[in-house]
């Protein structure tokens, strides 16, 4: 799965997961979900294999619930992921 993916996938995915992605981020990073049973965070199955923390499952449903109620036109799946990617590196 792809980081693209992971957002088309969003709604259906377990609200208690985490999103992981290989860095550099972009809609082409490979992704993961992961649900720690133990309430661990960050997963060390993930980032032994070389992902890193991107967003929770609810994060990114919660900003893109408010971001796309105030643009003018819907946006695409691509710039929902660029808007998540930036808003993973500057404000998460």
């Amino acid at each position: 799965m792809t980081l693209l993916d992971a957002v088309e996938r969003l709604d259906s995915l377990d609200d208690d997961s985490t999103i992981y992605a290989t860095e550099p981020w972009t809609e082409t990073s490979h992704a993961i979900t992961v649900t720690e049973p133990d309430g661990r965070f960050p997963s060390a199955q993930a980032t032994r294999a070389g992902f890193r923390y991107f967003l929770e499952v609810s994060i990114p449903r919660d900003f893109l619930d408010g971001w796309t109620t105030n643009v003018a036109q819907a946006p695409s799946l691509r710039e929902k992921c660029a808007r998540l990617i930036k808003y993973a590196i500057n404000d998460a």
